[in-house]
């Protein structure tokens, strides 16, 4: 099992990144509540958002993303990182199941 950054960067205004903000977190709940993202938020300053999520492989990752209402409809760019996990704070241990 790898960790996984998702970097959403905008390339639309954020009045047209908002009309798709309900979908976007449609989105995400679905895949908090299938146990793959781990959290998620608004970069700062909002210029686009991070996805923290685990998988057991970058394709499935890049599945996921084409299913996001930003992705579909071309308002944000994606970059995704992944990585091995080498060491973790207590109680992080059920993100890493």
């Amino acid at each position: 099992m790898s960790l996984f950054i998702v970097s959403l960067s905008y390339k639309s205004s954020l009045d047209e990144v908002d009309k798709y903000l309900a979908g976007h977190n449609e989105f995400l709940r679905k895949h908090y509540d299938n146990g793959i993202f781990i959290c998620s938020g608004p970069k700062i300053p909002r210029t686009g958002g991070i996805i923290l999520c685990k998988s057991d492989s970058l394709n499935v990752v890049e599945a996921i993303i084409k299913e996001d209402p930003f992705n579909i409809n071309g308002v944000a760019d994606y970059e995704i990182t992944e990585f091995r996990v080498a060491d973790y704070a207590t109680g992080f241990e059920p993100f890493l199941k």
